[in-house]
């Protein structure tokens, strides 16, 4: 007999439970690419019904010219920008490109009137090569043999966890925005790469400032959620949805990675779940190192760091103009279906489909906000923000995948309460649907949430779904 016990993720505040979040990147957000132009707009974002806002690094990013210690990404985007918000000078001090130190008080400020969280994106893994500190400690980032600076995967130094000194400053930088600025908590930027170890201590005084201290890793280590972490950022399973969408993968697929990592993650571990973020959203060829004589061409097409292969998303393409505005629909409402926190990335609530970029201002075009697809997604997103906060199934229900005929082409799942199931059906394909559900329900579903044009119809006791190309359906029951 096996008598191994499953871990059990740490317990998180309640209001995290039915939250949405929503992330701004300021270079993308708005035209200005400040913190005073991004605050004018956080009214929209809570009348969207948004609970967590995550704000994208905002430190002192470092402005070296030397081209080696630019991110292949970087340098291919063409910007010539040596200033990129992951490679940081000084993590005390806010990027005068954003604003001053006032702009973040009134914007933090703005955010909890509005009834709002914020998680600032900290960046710890690397710094920039002309970082405030390498020179007066020496030993906050890696050495080779040599004595000269190891650079990462980025090109970028990497910080030296073995230096109880570094491990210290940026403790206390964590404590320092969140006292000065009372922020309520941070997304760690690819937090595998830095010791869980110091994560969990990082937690335990974190929370003696803020007990609700909010805290997301962008990185898939399964012992995050015992001690340090409430969410993990999740790539595997969003890249498993863009597969679908833009791969033809079969729906069962989608199916196969929750249940692997159901399997191997603790009891109640807490994924967001999202379909675009800065990094999609940005380009299709972040992360990869360039080979010996590879051309652009070659290069822009081949598999990012992230492990997403690009094929099928044009470089000058979003999801929602290359899959098309019904299929980006589907895959936002299952990701607000599911269990664990939806996120919205910077213009999603309008079908936003112009090019970002981490290295330029290039915003969101808040122009089509009044076209007749925006107006009716951003009614859309407002009423699944509303079903998330209200429906005691999204936010506390068990998830049960039901089996159907169609496993290609068809994602059926349900969100089970003592008081109410919610039942989900998704059309992933490109070609009208019907098939056959196995699982028992009420003859009738008592309240339809939200459908485009699909069905749930019950015939001689067979549950069939009928639904047109990318059709969904959410009825409670």
């Amino acid at each position: 007999m096996n008598s191994t016990v499953k871990a059990v993720a740490r317990k998180s505040p309640e209001w995290l439970k039915n939250s949405v979040m929503y992330q701004v990147f300021l270079r993308s957000f708005t035209p200005e690419g400040t913190l005073k132009a991004a605050e004018k707009k956080l009214p929209e974002l809570a009348a969207l019904g948004v609970d967590i806002l995550y704000l994208c690094p905002i430190c002192l990013q470092d402005d070296d010219m030397n081209v080696e210690h630019w991110s292949d990404r970087q340098r291919f985007s063409g910007t010539k920008n040596p200033k990129n918000p992951y490679r940081i000078k000084d993590f005390y001090n806010v990027d005068p490109e954003y604003g001053t130190d006032a702009d973040l008080h009134s914007f933090v400020a703005e955010v909890h009137r509005l009834g709002m969280k914020i998680i600032l994106d900290i960046v710890f893994y690397h710094c920039g090569p002309k970082a405030v500190f390498i020179e007066s400690n020496p030993d906050f980032v890696k050495r080779n043999p040599d004595g000269s600076v190891n650079y990462g995967h980025w090109h970028f130094p990497e910080l030296n966890y073995a230096s109880a000194g570094l491990r210290e400053y940026l403790w206390k930088n964590l404590e320092y925005w969140m006292t000065k600025f009372k922020v309520d908590g941070y997304r760690c930027d690819v937090s595998d790469a830095v010791p869980l170890d110091f994560w969990e201590t990082a937690r335990e005084r974190l929370e003696k400032i803020n007990p609700d201290t909010i805290i997301l890793a962008e990185g898939h280590r399964k012992e995050d959620q015992l001690k340090a972490f409430d969410l993990n950022y999740n790539f595997p399973f969003s890249f498993g949805i863009h597969a679908l969408f833009n791969q033809g993968r079969p729906a069962s697929s989608l199916r196969d990675k929750w249940e692997e990592q159901a399997r191997e993650y603790p009891e109640g571990t807490r994924f967001i779940r999202y379909t675009d973020n800065h990094d999609i959203a940005n380009d299709t060829s972040f992360g990869v190192r360039r080979k010996p004589g590879q051309s652009d061409e070659s290069w822009q097409g081949s598999v990012n760091f992230h492990g997403i292969p690009q094929d099928g998303l044009p470089a000058d393409s979003r999801i929602e103009k290359a899959w098309g505005h019904d299929a980006a629909e589907a895959a936002l409402v299952m990701s607000f279906m599911m269990d664990g926190v939806p996120m919205f990335y910077s213009g999603q609530e309008i079908g936003d489909y112009s090019r970002h970029s981490i290295y330029d201002v290039a915003a969101v075009d808040w122009s089509k906000f009044s076209e007749p697809y925006a107006l009716a997604r951003r009614a859309l997103c407002t009423k699944l923000c509303g079903m998330r906060h209200k429906i005691k199934a999204l936010s506390e229900g068990s998830f049960e995948w039901v089996d159907n005929s169609e496993s290609a082409n068809v994602l059926t799942f349900k969100r089970v309460t003592d008081n109410g199931t919610v039942m989900v059906a998704i059309n992933i394909s490109k070609n009208s649907v019907k098939a056959e559900l196995k699982t028992v329900l009420p003859s009738k579903h008592s309240q339809l949430l939200a459908s485009s044009g699909a069905v749930l119809e019950l015939s001689g006791g067979v549950l069939s779904f009928q639904a047109p190309a990318f059709g969904y359906i959410c009825a409670s029951f």
